[in-house]
């Protein structure tokens, strides 16, 4: 979605090809998107927005649960306004949205570049330090964080992924940003955002701001408010949005003249087309973005037939919660009355009832004989324990719906206390966030493509990196698309050119764990230190145990292992060389009447011992072979970490 005031590439103007000598033409380019199909597209937008009426309601009424307000929801018409029933509000489906987002947030992800073939490799390692610098430079953090929490209280969030020439002093970047439910439509029915014919995305921006940059639109700011309305949430604080109007950007796809499935992008405001990339010369016939998808990932929870949306745990865990607070509530009530003293008072009681009822006067007046018939206290029964029992099934109904049971946040019975014994624990019981975040890692994948895509069409200017290693240090690095782009390779039989396109797979990791899970991994280096595992001399049962094991890191272990048990080969060959050295110049002195040192050791050629000579030879050998492993060594692909600067 391009917001007002971040226009992509083109908006609001009309790029003209350059002539011979430089300079720009004075041509009209074709108009192929009239001021008619924007009516059309309004239509569609009106019909896309009544089919999801429903869902708009559901976001809505769900936000008020997240924010345990919702009392409002279910309140009715109480005529005793004096008395009203308690309504608490327990935050037991928050605690449970809460949990889920910090194990989102303890495994943010981590992209690297893949390539498909060998000379891909070098500009797959510079993506895998570039796209991660970009994402940063979009705080793409605070909107896996906000889109999270959209995922769990309504069951889907979206991601953005645009190209905003804003950025960077006006060369452009990458954009990802999080779009709300509310402001997106979409055709009902379908079930993967791409099959729609049309997405549209809606923003209110003020009229002010609209005809400053859009003087043609002075004075025509309204007349089709009803038709793209957007619902809104219910806020605490008052939302004026009289003087705003709803700014469209509509994304369609169709087929160009070549036949080719291409994106178009339009704005309209006020029932005006302000940009079509449909007629803009640049855009006609390649579309708005090439990679000729919607700029849209869909993150769903839950899913449901018939909608690319689903459901979360606010809807899973709605009646768990209510009936937690009106059983609270009732209990309340009770406690209230049994707490309280009253009493059953005859009419011709002959007590001053204001002295009776005002428990700071010592005194209370009586006419007459006090008769205790005329005043008895009313006694309450004992409330019976089995409905507090029955509050605290529906508690643990909602821990066990929600899979937040008391493990996942680090409480434990039979009386484990070691971090790794509750490491495994949690790790045993949060299936369900395992689940949830590795749905989350595969649309993080298609953002990555999606950025991929925009840096091979726009990144034409060189620009620098700063990359951060795995060791820490840095250094700087040029990039642009050159190197991905769609490259001439030759010609084919007829003459006619052929074209290579670079192609990458991206592969997704946790780039952050929680500390529970790094002390589970520090305790399992050191179990394996103490089985022996590093121990050059037992690497071949190392290495067959490790064939079997699956943790995060284990190719670098084994890769450790097997360089251990390489070394370990590599002295026992010069310690038996040695020892022929030494044998041999042992007899060749004696068979010649050799010298020896005082130690009776022979003696070499020249002038050291044979054993010292060997043992230079020993540390020759060492040395080289090290030097040979730091040649061959490459560093991982994906292993450092850009910063851009």
């Amino acid at each position: 979605m391009e917001f007002f005031g971040k226009r992509p590439a083109g908006i609001g103007v009309t790029e003209q090809p350059p002539s011979a000598d430089g300079q720009q033409l004075a041509m009209t380019p074709q108009i192929i998107l009239t001021e008619e199909d924007a009516a059309k597209g309004l239509a569609t937008l009106a019909r896309y927005k009544q089919g999801k009426a429903n869902l708009e309601a559901r976001i809505v009424e769900d936000e008020r649960w997240y924010q345990m307000r919702h009392w409002e929801v279910l309140r009715r018409n109480n005529a005793d306004k004096e008395h009203p029933q308690p309504e608490p509000t327990s935050a037991w489906l928050f605690n449970s949205l809460a949990s889920k987002h910090a194990d989102a947030m303890d495994n943010m992800p981590e992209m690297s570049v893949l390539p498909r073939e060998r000379g891909d490799e070098n500009d797959a390692k510079n993506l895998s330090s570039i796209l991660p610098a970009i994402l940063e430079r979009a705080d793409f953090e605070e909107t896996y964080s906000q889109n999270w929490w959209e995922k769990l209280k309504h069951g889907s969030s979206v991601y953005g992924v645009f190209w905003d020439t804003d950025l960077e002093n006006g060369i452009g970047d990458v954009s990802i940003q999080a779009i709300d439910l509310l402001n997106i439509f979409w055709e009902p029915g379908i079930e993967d955002i791409q099959d729609s014919r049309n997405v549209f995305v809606v923003t209110l921006v003020d009229n002010d701001l609209i005809e400053e940059q859009y003087p043609q639109l002075s004075g025509k700011l309204s007349g089709n408010s009803s038709i793209v309305d957007v619902t809104k949430y219910i806020y605490d604080d008052t939302v004026d949005t009289s003087n705003k109007t709803a700014v469209v950007d509509w994304y369609y796809k169709m087929k160009s003249a070549s036949g080719r499935k291409i994106l178009h992008y339009a704005k309209l405001i006020s029932g005006q087309i302000v940009y079509a990339s449909q007629n803009d010369p640049k855009y006609q016939e390649r579309g708005y973005y090439d990679h000729g998808e919607y700029p849209f990932v869909f993150d769903t929870l839950f899913p449901e037939k018939g909608t690319p949306v689903g459901f979360g745990f606010v809807s899973i865990c709605r009646d768990p919660q209510l009936y937690i607070d009106k059983l609270s509530a009732n209990i309340m009530e009770a406690s209230l009355a049994g707490s309280k003293l009253r009493y059953f008072a005859s009419d011709d009681l002959n007590i001053n009832e204001e002295d009776f009822k005002d428990w700071n006067k010592s005194l209370v007046r009586v006419a007459g004989r006090i008769d205790p018939t005329k005043l008895q206290q009313i006694v309450n029964s004992p409330f019976d324990s089995i409905y507090v029992n029955v509050l605290q099934m529906k508690i643990d109904e909602m821990k066990e719906t929600s899979s937040n049971r008391d493990v996942s946040q680090g409480g434990t019975t039979g009386g484990a206390t070691a971090a790794a014994a509750i490491a495994a624990l949690q790790e045993a019981g949060n299936k369900v966030s395992r689940d949830m975040i590795a749905g989350s890692y595969r649309k993080y994948t298609k953002i990555g493509y999606l950025s991929l895509e925009l840096v091979r069409q726009f990144y034409d200017q060189v620009r620098e990196f700063r990359i951060l290693g795995q060791d820490g240090n840095y250094s700087f690095q040029d990039f642009s698309n050159s190197g991905i782009k769609e490259q001439l390779t030759g010609t084919d039989s007829t003459g006619n050119p052929m074209y290579r396109m670079p192609v990458f797979d991206i592969k997704i990791r946790a780039a952050k764990k929680s500390p529970f899970a790094r002390e589970a991994q520090n305790q399992r280096a050191l179990d394996l230190y103490s089985a022996g595992f590093f121990n050059p001399e037992n690497a071949q049962a190392s290495l067959i145990c490790l064939d079997m094991m699956e943790f995060e890191g284990v190719e670098k272990v084994r890769q450790k292992v097997a360089e251990g048990q390489t070394l370990l080969a590599m002295l026992q060959q010069t310690q038996a060389q040695l020892a022929v050295a030494l044998q041999a110049l042992g007899a060749k002195a004696a068979a010649s009447g050799g010298s020896r040192d005082n130690g009776g050791e022979p003696t070499s050629s020249s002038g050291g011992t044979a054993k010292q000579a060997a043992e230079a030879q020993t540390g020759d050998a060492m040395t080289k072979y090290g030097q040979r492993l730091a040649a061959n060594a490459s560093p991982d692909i994906g292993g450092g970490q850009g910063v851009a600067m």
